[in-house]
C-alpha cells in the first residue's frame, strides 16, 4: 500500500503554522495531481493547497478549524479506493498519527475486519462504500455561513465569487438585499484622496465612520489572535531585535496636489504617485532599498514598494507594487486597485505581499499630523506619511506664504542605512515633489 501524507504547507516565508479554513474534498474522494484540496489560512491571506499527488483521500486528520505547524501531517493520500479501508490498521505504522473519526457511519471491509469509519455527513452505499459518495457540503466561507443563518439566507442557491466559486459574505449580504459591507482597509492614502486641505477633511470624516469605536472583541470578551494577528505580532517583536533610527522631514505637496487632481479622472492614484516618487528617488539612492541578510548587505535588482495596509478584522498586510521605477503611473493605479480589491478578500498570492524592498505607511487620512512607523523584517526602510495641511512657511527670500505641507518620518536599519542616506534621500524626494512632480508622468 502507498500511502502519501499531506503537510501543512510554508506558504511565506515567515509562516510557523497555518489554520486550515476548509477542506474542499471528502475522504473517498478521487484527487488529480494539481487538484485544490483545501484552504489554509497562512499569516496574510487564504491559500488553496494542491495535491502533488493522484489518488484517492483517505482520511483528514486535521478537521477544518484546527491549527498546527507547518510540515505537520494534515492528511492521507492513497492510490486506490480498496486502500481507503485498510488505511486505519496501516496508519499505526506512522508516528505520530492519529485518525479522529467522530459521528461515524460504520463500514467494512472483506480485506479489513476491522470497522473503520467514515464521516456521517457523507451518505455511502453500504453494498460499495466508496461508490456514489453525495457531498452536502456548502462551498463557504465560516463570515458568509454564519451570515446566511444570521439573515436566514439558504446558502445553497448562491453562486459564490471567492476562489473556486466559494460563497463570501458579500454575496450572503447582496441575496438577503443588503449593503455589502466588504471589509474595509486604512490604505497609505484613500484612493480618492486629494492632499489638499479640505479634500482632506472630507474623506476622513467618511473614513472614520468605519473606524470610530471599532473593536475586534466586546468588554469581558477574551478573542483568540488571528492568525494574521499572530503573524504581525512575531514580526513586531523580530523587529525589536533591528538597531532602528529616524528622520523627519516637512514636505511642501501643492504642485502634487495640483497634478493628483489632474489625472484622477484618469484613475490615476495617489498611493501610484507618491510610490512613483518614491520609487524613482531610491534610483539615486541603493542604500535605502538594501536590507541585511545574515552578514550581507543585500542590493535588490528591483524596486517593489510595500504598502501597508490595515485588515478591517485584524492584521496587517502590505500589498506590493513590482517595479515602480519602471511602471507607469496608469497601470500602477490600475495593479494597486486590483491589489487592494484582492487583499479585502484575503485572496493575494505570496510574492504580492512578501516581495518589498521598501514600504510605505500613512495615517493621513485620519488627520494624524506625525507618526514613526515599526521597521518590516526584510526591508531597510520604512516611509510614514502623516496629514497635508495649510501652513504658514517662510521661503528662501524670507517671504511669508500659506502652503500645504506633509511630515513624512523614515525609520531606518542603521545596520545598513547611516544617518547621512536618510537625510540624503528625503532631500531628494522632497525636492521631487515640491519641484519636479511632473516627472512622475515619464
Amino acid at each position: 500500500m502507498a500511502i502519501h501524507d499531506i503537510f501543512m504547507p510554508t506558504l511565506s516565508s515567515t509562516m510557523t503554522e497555518g489554520k486550515i479554513v476548509e477542506w474542499l474534498k471528502k475522504p473517498g474522494d478521487k484527487i488529480a495531481r494539481g487538484e485544490s484540496l483545501l484552504v489554509v489560512e497562512s499569516d496574510k491571506a487564504d491559500m488553496d493547497v494542491e495535491a502533488f499527488q493522484e489518488g484517492f483521500l483517505a482520511a483528514i486528520l486535521v478537521s477544518a478549524g484546527n491549527t498546527t505547524p507547518v510540515g505537520e501531517v494534515i492528511g492521507l493520500i492513497v492510490e486506490s479506493e480498496a486502500e481507503i479501508l485498510d488505511i486505519q490498521s496501516k496508519i499505526p505504522q506512522k508516528s505520530n498519527l492519529i485518525l479522529e473519526l467522530k459521528d461515524s457511519t460504520k463500514l467494512t471491509s472483506p480485506n479489513n475486519p476491522k470497522v473503520t469509519s467514515m464521516s456521517s455527513t457523507y451518505q455511502t452505499d453500504l453494498s460499495n462504500p466508496l461508490q456514489g459518495i453525495i457531498s452536502n457540503r456548502i462551498l463557504a466561507s465560516p463570515r458568509a455561513k454564519k451570515l446566511g443563518i444570521q439573515l436566514g439566507v439558504n446558502l445553497a442557491g448562491l453562486k459564490g465569487s471567492g476562489p473556486n466559486n466559494r460563497i463570501q459574505a458579500e454575496d450572503v449580504q447582496k441575496a438577503a438585499s443588503q449593503e455589502v459591507n466588504i471589509p474595509r482597509v486604512m490604505k497609505t492614502f484613500e484612493l480618492e484622496v486629494s492632499l489638499d486641505n479640505k479634500s482632506e477633511v472630507t474623506s476622513s470624516s467618511l473614513l472614520n465612520k468605519s473606524y470610530i469605536g471599532k473593536t475586534f472583541g466586546q468588554p469581558g470578551e477574551i478573542v483568540p489572535l488571528s492568525t494574521l494577528q499572530e503573524a504581525v505580532n512575531r514580526n513586531m517583536m523580530a523587529s525589536l531585535n533591528i538597531p532602528c533610527f529616524r528622520v523627519s522631514y516637512k514636505v511642501v505637496t501643492d504642485k502634487l496636489d495640483k497634478l493628483y487632481k489632474k489625472l484622477k479622472i484618469k484613475g490615476v492614484t495617489m498611493t501610484s504617485l507618491l510610490a512613483k516618487a518614491v520609487g524613482l528617488t531610491l534610483i539615486q539612492h541603493p542604500q535605502l532599498n538594501a536590507t541585511i541578510v545574515e552578514k550581507n548587505m543585500t542590493y535588490p535588482s528591483s524596486i517593489n514598494i510595500a504598502v501597508a495596509v490595515a485588515m478591517d478584522d485584524g492584521g496587517l498586510v502590505t500589498p506590493v507594487l513590482l517595479d515602480v521605477d519602471k511602471t507607469d503611473l496608469y497601470t500602477l493605479s490600475r495593479n494597486w486597485n486590483d491589489l487592494v480589491n484582492r487583499a479585502r478578500r484575503k485572496q493575494l498570492h505570496v510574492n504580492e505581499y512578501s516581495t518589498g524592498t521598501f514600504t510605505i505607511s500613512n495615517l493621513g487620512m485620519f488627520g494624524v499630523d506625525s507618526f514613526d512607523a515599526i521597521l518590516p523584517t526584510g526591508t531597510g526602510a520604512i516611509l510614514a506619511i502623516g496629514v497635508s495641511r495649510s501652513s504658514i512657511v517662510i521661503t528662501k527670500d524670507d517671504a511669508i506664504s500659506i502652503k500645504c505641507q506633509m511630515k513624512i518620518n523614515l525609520t531606518c536599519d542603521h545596520r545598513v542605512i547611516y544617518g547621512t542616506h536618510a537625510a540624503a534621500f528625503l532631500k531628494d524626494l522632497s525636492d521631487l515633489i515640491e519641484n519636479r512632480p511632473d516627472s512622475l508622468l515619464l
